[in-house]
């Protein structure tokens, strides 16, 4: 086990064209959001494993003695490509108290944590004692991959500290990048906590937060995009609870009922999709304002379509509103019903603007940041390149 202080982050994701049609078979482009989740992990010389998540008012704390007896079901022959087992999380759930009066959030979050950190110690031969800390700049619930980004953030911390793989960071360097086997393991760990978690996921999340970038998804497979500008945006979060389950099934009846109407609508969306990723391989090539009205119309349209297929909301349509008084454009990303929506920013968008857009839709009620797409994956961190407001979380260091 190494026997220094490490610090990782990893980025949450938005989808920025294909959702909804990406369940009927059409390809989603999902991007990296720059705003991470970040871990610190502390040797501990006490035998005890600690874990504080502060964002949701969560503190545990075993020893690593009485953890012991729960490797019995996570056999060092497991490999990444296999599942959690049913058995295997009941066992975790007893160990751990948690029971249906237990909040969700809390609960998930600690089963995915003892699940990895088992998983990692049957695999290396040992019980670290260490201590965790993790802070995100995420909301949770927001369906921008705060699960999937805090999965990533474990995978690579428990398999670094435990000497499964390296870790990246050289002495004198601010930001390390593991090698891409490495970053392949580092994901396969953190999609089994995001089955934790979801049970099912498509797996998309957990590949943005370890890759970074953008991804192409389609019928399960999933690319990275070779070339992804780094794209300024407003995130903003209209704190609006919807179920993603709700709206996808109302979709589907809308399919069902009117197929001749709804089927040019997904091929219209497959298509912007594709235009988009060709938009961004011309902005490789050739850098210039002149691409960015296009990817405006393209999430105009986009948008139009959500709502016909009927995942609109009045709280979406306001910030689409707000941000196309102050010259913006804007379209939800997700499930829609609520929840975010993406604003894109030029580059030559006055300071002025922004602000004033900000300002306008919090006084809407809504959460706003200024942030960026096309973030790069997880990533090592030293101690100096950490934000005042991260040390801050993790104990002021």
């Amino acid at each position: 086990m190494l026997a220094r202080t490490l610090f990782v982050s990893a980025p949450g994701k938005v989808i920025l064209h294909g959702e909804h049609a990406v369940v009927h078979g059409k390809a989603a482009l999902a991007v990296a959001v720059n705003l991470r989740t970040f871990l610190k992990w502390a040797p501990r010389n006490d035998g005890k494993v600690s874990v504080e998540l502060p964002d949701i008012k969560t503190s545990l704390c075993w020893e690593t003695a009485k953890l012991q007896p729960l490797l019995v079901a996570f056999p060092a022959d497991q490999v990444e490509s296999q599942p959690p087992s049913p058995e295997q999380i009941e066992k975790l759930k007893e160990f751990a108290g948690l029971n249906d009066t237990t909040a969700a959030t809390q609960s998930l979050a600690t089963l995915a944590f003892l699940y990895l950190y088992l998983s990692v110690a049957s695999k290396c031969g040992l019980m670290p004692s260490v201590a965790i800390v993790v802070c995100s700049e995420l909301p949770t619930g927001a369906g921008l991959g705060s699960s999937a980004a805090y999965s990533v953030c474990l995978a690579g911390a428990l398999l670094s500290g435990c000497g499964v793989i390296g870790y990246p960071l050289e002495e004198g360097q601010s930001v390390g990048r593991w090698f891409e086997e490495e970053l392949a393991l580092i994901n396969s760990w953190a999609f089994r906590g995001e089955q934790v978690i979801h049970g099912n996921p498509s797996g998309v999340d957990n590949a943005v937060g370890t890759r970074g970038g953008a991804l192409r998804y389609q019928l399960g497979k999933i690319c990275s995009l070779k070339s992804v500008p780094s794209l300024r945006i407003l995130l903003t979060n209209t704190q609006v609870p919807r179920s993603t389950k709700v709206l996808v099934a109302g979709v589907k009846d809308k399919i069902l009922k009117f197929p001749a109407v709804m089927q040019p609508v997904l091929a219209s969306i497959d298509a912007i999709s594709q235009e988009c990723e060709n938009i961004f391989e011309a902005m490789a090539e050739h850098p210039s304002l002149e691409h960015y009205p296009v990817l405006e119309e393209l999430m105009d349209i986009n948008q139009h379509h959500l709502n016909v297929m009927g995942v609109g909301h009045p709280s979406l349509d306001k910030v689409c509103q707000v941000t196309a008084s102050n010259g913006l454009h804007s379209k939800l990303t997700g499930a829609g019903g609520g929840g975010c929506a993406i604003t894109l920013l030029r580059p030559d968008t006055a300071a002025s603007v922004v602000e004033a857009t900000i300002g306008d839709l919090r006084n809407c009620g809504f959460e706003c940041w200024e942030t960026d797409i096309g973030a790069p994956g997880i990533r090592a961190h030293s101690l100096q390149s950490l934000k005042a407001e991260v040390l801050q979380a993790f104990g002021g260091m």
